[in-house]
């Protein structure tokens, strides 16, 4: 790897981050500095919508505040090794982050229950002028629990 890949490799991953931040805090804002105003997110495995980045992002504003706690634990994070890959002189990359997200759900009688989901993030990123961004996120579900 030369240092124009591992540099790639580790803004790429400080995207995942912002994304993971966003959302666990309700930093909707910095959902910005993560996806093109473009970007196809779909969130249909988890019960959610699939739609563009512009209505995605006040959809979550609107619904995330359900579960007054959200973390997310990222796993290993999967930076595709062929075409279109990040290697020198490359604009675009395939990207997989493996989750565990926990919330807690407050009942109408006040009780809390806990919904864990456990998946893949699968994103489209691209080189643009302020840094790799996500032009596409799906979200893979592989187990669930408590929903």
């Amino acid at each position: 790897m030369d240092v124009q890949e591992i540099t790639d490799r580790l803004e790429i991953e400080a995207a995942l981050h912002r994304y993971t931040r966003a959302i666990d805090f309700g930093e909707w804002d910095l959902l910005d500095t993560v996806f093109t105003p473009d970007a196809a997110i779909d969130y249909t495995e988890s019960g959610g919508i699939a739609d563009a980045f512009g209505v995605v992002k006040p959809w979550l504003a609107e619904n995330l505040p359900l579960f007054p706690r959200r973390q997310h634990i990222l796993g290993q994070v999967v930076i595709d090794a062929g075409a279109p890959s990040v290697r020198a002189g490359a604009d675009r990359a395939r990207v997989t982050a493996y989750f565990v997200n926990p919330m807690v759900l407050v009942q109408p009688d006040g009780s809390e229950l806990l919904w864990e989901f456990g998946g893949f993030y699968h994103h489209e990123m691209a080189r643009t002028a302020d840094g790799w961004r996500s032009e596409k996120l799906h979200e893979e579900i592989a187990w669930k629990r408590g929903v």
